[in-house]
């Protein structure tokens, strides 16, 4: 599974890189604090959701502590999407939340 780190994700945006981050976290989880410019698809819904991202797409998995976005991110790889997990997870965040 291809990984990338809050520290790695946070120099991106820094640098004004778009990226393509989704949030499988409950939607009270996100609400209560989540990096700017997410989507939120929750883990049990991707399946269902999963047609709305684009397989030339590469996307950023994102959730509280890595688990459930590691889940998703092992899902989608099988599926045929470029995805990679944010290890750590938003335990792990430092930088600005929306």
């Amino acid at each position: 599974m291809k990984e990338i780190s809050t520290t790695e994700v946070q120099q991106k945006l820094a640098a004004g890189e778009k990226l393509n981050l989704v949030d499988v976290r409950e939607v009270g989880e996100v609400e209560a604090g989540h990096i700017p410019g997410i989507v939120n698809i929750p883990l049990g819904l991707l399946e269902f959701r999963m047609h709305e991202l684009d397989k030339n797409t590469p996307y950023i998995m994102v959730c509280r502590s890595g688990a459930r976005s590691g889940q998703a991110t092992a899902f989608l790889q099988s599926q045929g999407y470029d995805v990679k997990n944010m290890t750590g997870g938003m335990l792990a965040w430092e930088g600005d939340l929306q």
